[in-house]
């Protein structure tokens, strides 16, 4: 018996060939819509691709910078001090 994520992958790669040969045959049997045979997936990819670059920029965009070093190894200096100070009156 196979695991779930090998009935997953299996699923995966009978469907990935499936679509590759009908591609393939689609090709040389429709003739005729060749260029939609070739347009509907470069445009698909094209938008994935500038989908995955605005998400990117989106983030950037939105995520607040980072403390610099300095700040944050004064942040650490302090936590050590008041934990220091801690264990003397404790």
């Amino acid at each position: 018996m196979v695991s779930k994520d090998q009935a997953i992958g299996w699923l995966i790669f009978v469907a990935c060939i499936a679509v590759a040969v009908g591609y393939v045959a689609a090709l040389f049997l429709y003739q005729h819509l060749l260029w939609l045979l070739i347009a509907v997936p470069v445009v698909l990819a094209l938008l994935i691709v500038l989908g995955i670059g605005a998400w990117i920029g989106w983030t950037m965009a939105t995520t607040p910078p980072p403390k610099p070093i300095e700040e944050l190894e004064l942040e650490e200096k302090e936590e050590e001090e008041k934990g220091e100070e801690g264990e003397k009156k404790g």
